[in-house]
């Protein structure tokens, strides 16, 4: 099967080459520090849901998720992983760049939360959040505790089957069993079907956490949740999932698309006017571009909304793997704009969204373009 140039971005096939300088197996990793007023804790937690059976188990098993929570903090705790060495080396296999960068350099990535800070008081928005398809969470790392340092409290999840590797408790690790689903589909009709079920299946693991962390039962500091500010954002199809969950849980009050094609269409009568945005790529998701689901579904989002693309961006710039591989000095001929300003373009503009809709606060960086970001073009279909 020829499989469409959105099934490919789905699944974080590589569509151009990549240029890896020999040092970098030299070079040490961390995500930049995020901008926010508070430190960032985190908390990992293993859930299962007992009520629904995995669609990609090979036995009839319970959904599985393994989600970190990130916080605001005060002080204190222990420093956190970035990932484990096997999810680091299903990573860089995936990528084809285990030749070249150790699994314990991607491990070992220095991160800014700290395992068992003490919270900051108050209560905070809670923000959901998805990584693309094939994709480890922790390839969100930099967006969730930017979030966090803003004020939020971030439950960024694991999909259980949907990544090349994540670990699970007592040693497993779990492969891609819905990439193999997706791969021998006859056609690529039938892989954008199976990607929209993977959009639905996200969007009710997303509200299932929702249900869990707002709980004593489900996370310690449940507390620092304010139930009536919850927003919902992912990269890929994980920003299909957020639109999808908006739809399906009506707690959900706005949600962030990070190029991801809506293999599960927005509903024709819209999102009940809650604020969505669309952020992605300058050559796949302007006006007029290839992916016809995002025009399709512009019209019909019923509230605040933006469409924002990225002059020089790729599929992956919207997650750490660019900041990361800049470090490295790591290039993509295709998506030439900088690690750096990958990050910044990012956090600045998903950080200014759940701003503005879950805190209240003036973000004129949403209002039109400006010189310091003139990278984003505004679209207005």
């Amino acid at each position: 099967m020829i499989k469409t140039t959105a099934i490919m971005l789905a699944l974080g096939l590589p569509l151009t080459a990549v240029s890896l300088p020999a040092e970098a197996a030299g070079v040490t990793f961390a995500i930049p520090r995020p901008t926010g007023a508070y430190k960032v804790g985190r908390d990992v937690l293993h859930m299962v849901d007992t009520g629904r059976r995995d669609p990609w188990a090979p036995k009839a098993t319970p959904r599985e998720l393994m989600v970190s929570m990130y916080y605001p903090a005060r002080s204190g705790g222990r420093p956190a992983a970035y990932m484990t060495i096997a999810e680091a080396a299903a990573l860089l296999k995936a990528q084809k760049l285990d030749t070249r960068v150790k699994p314990e350099q991607i491990a070992g990535v220095r991160v800014n939360a700290r395992e068992d800070a003490r919270p900051a008081p108050g209560r905070h928005p809670l923000v959901v959040l998805s990584p693309g398809f094939t994709l480890n969470r922790a390839t969100l790392t930099m967006l969730a505790e930017e979030l966090a340092s803003r004020g939020n409290v971030v439950a960024l999840v694991d999909h259980a089957y949907e990544s090349y590797g994540t670990s699970f408790p007592g040693g497993r690790t779990l492969t891609c069993a819905a990439c193999e689903a997706v791969e021998k589909a006859p056609s690529d009709e039938a892989s954008k079907r199976l990607m929209a079920k993977v959009a639905t299946g996200r969007a009710a693991d997303l509200s299932f956490v929702i249900d869990r962390v707002t709980r004593v039962t489900g996370w310690r500091r449940h507390a620092m949740i304010d139930t009536k500010r919850i927003g919902a954002a992912g990269h890929s199809i994980g920003g299909n999932a957020a639109a999808a969950l908006m739809a399906a849980d009506r707690r959900v009050r706005a949600g962030a698309n990070l190029d991801g094609t809506f293999f599960a269409p927005v509903p024709a009568k819209g999102l009940g006017g809650r604020p969505f945005l669309m952020l992605g790529t300058q050559s796949g998701h302007s006006p007029g571009s290839a992916d016809a689901s995002w025009p399709r579904d512009w019209r019909r989002l019923d509230g605040w909304k933006r469409w924002l693309t990225v002059k020089d961006s790729g599929h992956f710039t919207f997650i750490d793997l660019p900041v990361l591989g800049g470090q490295a000095g790591i290039t993509d001929p295709e998506a030439p704009l900088s690690g750096k300003r990958s990050g910044e373009i990012t956090t600045s503009y998903v950080g200014a969204f759940f701003d503005r809709h879950l805190q209240s606060k003036k973000r004129p960086l949403l209002d039109g373009p400006t010189r310091t970001n003139p990278e984003v073009t505004f679209h207005n279909p």
